[in-house]
C-alpha cells in the first residue's frame, strides 16, 4: 500500500471544509492538502457538502446575515451574544472573501451568483409573542454593532403579497444583509480549488490514527498520511470521530434536517424577505437566486442522525406558509428543485470548532443554520491557526475560544428556563400550524400549561448536567427521548474519564 504524505487533511467538503481548504492553500501554497468527502450534485436536490449523505451546503438559502438570525434569547445569553460577534464579524469579511475566491476562479467562476443586499423582515401574527421578542431584539442588536435597521411599511415590500389574514403590520429593512446563491457558490469554491496544484480532492474515506503519530486517511483514490487533520463533516462528524477515538471527549454533532424549493415563473425579486426566527428553526424566507428564481426555505426537526430526504409533512406546512405569508402568487409558481439537507446540530445547540484533546486533530462543526455565513471567518482563523510558524498551538481567538470541541456542555439556561423557552415555541409551532383552541373552558390557556408539562417532563428525564437546548426540544420530548438521554449520559460520562486520565 502506498502512502502519500501531505500537510492536511481536511475531512468534510461542504462549504466549510471547501472554504478551509481554500484557505489553507491560498495563504500558503506549498501546503498540501487532501480534501475528502462526497460533493454530489449540488445543482439540484442539496445533495453535497457532507460525508455520505445530504448536507446542509448544498441545501441552504444563503442568506448572509449578521441580524436575521437574531432570537431574544440569543441576545441575552453569554453564548448567544458570542455567535452574533462571530456573525457580525464574518459579515464584514464576505466581500472581501467573494472577491478572492472569484478571482482564484477567473473565467471558469460562474457570471452570476446571486450576490446581492437586502433583507426586509416581517412581522406577522401567524405564530406568537415570541415574533415580537425576536424583531425588537434584531433592532436593539443593530444599535449595538451600528448596523442600519430601517422601519418600513410592509406595503412597500417587493414581491410581497401574502393573503390579508397573514399579512405584516411592521417590518424592518436590513439594507447591509447579504445573501447569493448556495449552489452557485459551491461551484465557485470547486473552480477556485481547482486552480490549486497543491489540493487534492478525494472521495470520502476512513480517518484513523496513523503508527507512531499523525492521521491516515484510506479513500478509494488512495491512502494519505498528515500530522495534522480537520474534521468538518457537518451532521457526519460524530460517526467520524467515534471511528478514530471512541474515548475522545467532543461534543456530540447531531442532525438538524431542512427541507427548501426552488420556484419559477415569477419577476424576479431585488431583495430577501423573511420573518424572525420562530418555532423551533430558522424563519421563513424567500432568497433571489442567481438564475432569477427564487429559494423558498425551510423547515427544520432535529434529528438523532441525517436524514435523506423531505417529508410530506414537512413540504405542506412550507408551501403553506409561503403561499399565505409571504406571497400567494407563488401557488402559480412551478417547483424546479426540492432541496433536503441536514444542519449539523451539537448536543448543546453551539458551534464545535478548534483543537481536540488529540494532538493535530482539530473540528469544524456544529455551525447549524451560521455554517456558509460564517464558513468566511472560521476557514481565516483555521487557517492561520494551523499554518503558525510555531505550528498550531492554544485556542482561537474570541469569539471561537468557547466553542473549543472538548469542552464542558455549555448551559446558559437552568432546567426550568430551558422548558419554559421550549414550551414558548411550541406554542408559536402550533399557532403557525393553525391551530385554533376552543374559547371556552380557558382552553387557549390549558393547552399552554401542557406544552409546559410535557416539555418539564422531557427535560426533567435528562440525565444530571445535561440541559437540551430548545433546538433540540423535540428530540427530548417526541418518542427519540430515551436515545437523546442515552446519548447525553454517555457523552457526559466519557468526559469525565477524560478528565480522570
Amino acid at each position: 500500500m502506498v502512502v502519500r504524505g501531505v500537510d492536511v487533511l481536511v475531512v468534510g467538503a461542504g462549504v466549510v471544509g471547501r472554504s478551509l481548504a481554500f484557505a489553507l492553500a491560498a495563504a500558503e501554497p506549498s501546503v498540501r492538502v487532501v480534501l475528502a468527502g462526497d460533493t454530489g450534485d449540488t445543482s439540484n436536490t442539496g445533495v453535497g457538502g457532507a460525508v455520505g449523505g445530504v448536507g446542509a451546503s448544498g441545501a441552504a438559502g444563503a442568506m448572509l446575515g449578521a441580524l436575521g438570525e437574531v432570537t431574544d434569547l440569543g441576545s441575552r445569553t453569554r453564548h448567544g451574544r458570542l455567535r452574533i460577534e462571530l456573525a457580525v464579524a464574518a459579515a464584514r469579511g464576505w466581500p472581501v472573501w467573494r472577491d478572492q475566491v472569484r478571482v482564484r476562479a477567473g473565467r471558469s467562476a460562474p457570471e452570476r451568483d446571486g450576490y446581492g443586499s437586502g433583507t426586509f423582515m416581517v412581522l406577522n401574527a401567524v405564530s406568537s409573542a415570541l415574533d415580537d421578542a425576536s424583531f425588537t431584539a434584531v433592532a436593539r442588536v443593530a444599535a449595538e454593532h451600528s448596523l442600519p435597521c430601517h422601519d418600513t411599511s410592509p406595503a412597500d415590500i417587493p414581491g410581497y403579497r401574502p393573503l390579508d389574514n397573514d399579512r405584516a403590520l411592521r417590518a424592518w429593512y436590513l439594507p447591509h444583509e447579504r445573501f447569493l446563491d448556495a449552489r452557485v457558490w459551491l461551484a465557485t469554491l470547486d473552480a477556485a480549488l481547482a486552480t490549486l496544484p497543491h489540493v487534492t480532492r478525494t472521495p470520502a474515506g476512513t480517518l484513523t490514527a496513523a503508527p507512531g503519530g499523525g492521521y491516515l486517511l484510506t479513500t478509494p483514490a488512495g491512502v494519505f498520511r498528515a500530522p495534522r487533520a480537520v474534521v468538518a463533516a457537518g451532521a457526519w462528524t460524530t460517526p467520524i470521530l467515534d471511528t478514530l477515538d471512541p474515548d475522545l471527549p467532543v461534543v456530540p454533532v447531531l442532525a438538524a434536517a431542512g427541507t427548501a424549493v426552488t420556484v419559477t415563473g415569477l419577476d424576479p425579486r431585488p431583495a430577501v424577505v423573511r420573518t424572525p426566527n420562530r418555532a423551533y428553526a430558522c424563519g421563513l424566507h424567500a432568497v433571489p437566486q442567481a438564475d432569477g428564481s427564487l429559494y423558498l426555505g425551510a423547515s427544520a426537526h432535529p434529528s438523532l442522525t441525517p436524514t435523506t430526504q423531505p417529508t410530506a409533512g414537512a413540504m405542506r406546512f412550507l408551501l403553506d406558509a409561503a403561499l399565505s405569508q409571504l406571497d400567494h402568487r407563488l401557488a402559480a409558481a412551478g417547483i424546479a428543485a426540492t432541496h433536503h439537507g441536514n444542519r449539523p446540530l451539537s448536543l448543546d445547540g453551539q458551534p464545535v470548532i478548534g483543537p481536540t484533546l488529540r494532538e493535530g486533530l482539530w473540528v469544524a462543526s456544529g455551525t447549524h443554520r451560521d455554517g456558509l455565513h460564517a464558513s468566511p471567518l472560521i476557514a481565516a482563523l483555521l487557517a492561520e491557526a494551523l499554518l503558525a510558524p510555531a505550528g498550531p498551538g492554544g485556542p482561537l481567538p474570541e469569539p471561537l475560544t468557547a466553542f473549543t470541541p472538548c469542552r464542558e456542555l455549555i448551559t446558559d439556561l437552568t432546567v426550568k428556563e430551558a422548558a419554559a423557552e421550549a414550551a414558548t415555541h411550541h406554542v408559536a409551532l402550533a399557532a403557525e400550524a393553525r391551530m385554533r383552541p376552543p374559547l371556552t373552558g380557558a382552553w387557549p390557556q390549558a393547552l399552554a400549561d401542557a406544552y409546559a408539562a410535557r416539555m418539564e417532563n422531557a427535560y426533567a428525564a435528562m440525565p444530571d448536567g445535561y440541559i437540551p437546548p430548545p433546538d433540540l426540544a423535540p428530540l427530548a420530548y417526541e418518542e427519540t427521548g430515551p436515545a437523546l438521554a442515552e446519548l447525553a449520559a454517555a457523552h457526559l460520562a466519557r468526559q469525565d474519564r477524560a478528565h480522570t486520565l
